[in-house]
């Protein structure tokens, strides 16, 4: 048993060895792949700019009608600034009126308790959000 390990252990100093010996000249440089891995790293990089992660938001309105979708956008922004984002969406028949880009769920529901006063039918909602560092 201890005169195979050694063998083995002779064997794989040698490979190693002459493997570390071989000039670098003879490694090729070129890379051929397959023209499906080019349009998959592009799609990659094309999401990875957009800069979206999961994350939640605030939901402060939903409903049909579309005046009283914005008239709640524009209090909202009028009551708590820009420093808040604020998103409409239209997915039929309904308009909501999502807020702010929270990475946990505890951010989110500090800032709903915060507005739950002034928006009583407001929750939180897991959503993409849009990342900036």
């Amino acid at each position: 048993m201890f005169r195979k390990i050694i063998i083995v252990s002779l064997v794989f100093v040698q490979i190693v060895t002459v493997s570390a010996q071989t000039p670098t000249s003879i490694i090729q440089k070129d890379v051929v792949a397959d023209a499906r891995l080019e349009t998959l790293l592009s799609k990659h990089i094309e999401v990875n700019e957009q800069n979206l992660v999961s994350g939640y938001r605030i939901q402060i309105y939903f409903g049909g009608d579309r005046s009283k979708a914005t008239s709640i956008k524009g209090q909202f922004l009028s009551s708590k600034g820009p420093k808040i984002s604020a998103y409409e969406t239209y997915d039929a028949p309904n308009f909501k009126i999502r807020i702010g880009d929270f990475r946990t769920k505890l951010e989110a529901h500090r800032y709903l308790k915060e507005i739950k006063g002034e928006f009583p039918s407001s929750f939180i909602i897991e959503s993409e959000i849009e990342y900036s560092n």
